[in-house]
């Protein structure tokens, strides 16, 4: 897979676990960098993401499952809180990973064959 500014090309798929509750690249990709930063603010920055908007998809995806996936410890008086995943939240990622690379190896074949028909630039 490769990527263009800011979109892979590719296969990039997301999971409708219920009505309502979802985990697509996205959210896995804010999981991966808060597993890698051990921030939510550096993880958010990462993405060009506001902290607010990574601390509302975190909560989001607290909310849908029985147990946490991301736990959060607030800094001292100067701020420099940290972010973890939990055991079910690098479950939760580890298995979204296996399942998007089962799928693009499953459909290289198709992606590849209708590459070779785009029109030359």
């Amino acid at each position: 897979m490769t990527q263009f500014g800011n979109v892979k090309e590719g296969l990039r798929f997301r999971i409708v676990l219920k009505p309502g509750v979802a985990i697509g690249p996205g959210k896995a990709d804010l999981l991966q960098a808060i597993d890698e930063t051990a921030s939510l603010t550096a993880a958010a920055a990462r993405f060009g993401m506001s902290y607010k908007r990574g601390w509302t998809l975190v909560k989001e995806m607290n909310g849908a499952f029985a147990e946490p996936l991301v736990e959060t410890e607030k800094g001292g008086a100067g701020g420099g809180g940290s972010a973890t995943l939990t055991r079910l939240g690098k479950r939760i990622l580890r298995r979204y990973r296996e399942m998007e690379r089962d799928a693009t190896a499953a459909i290289e074949a198709g992606i590849a064959d209708m590459r070779r028909h785009l029109a030359k630039p």
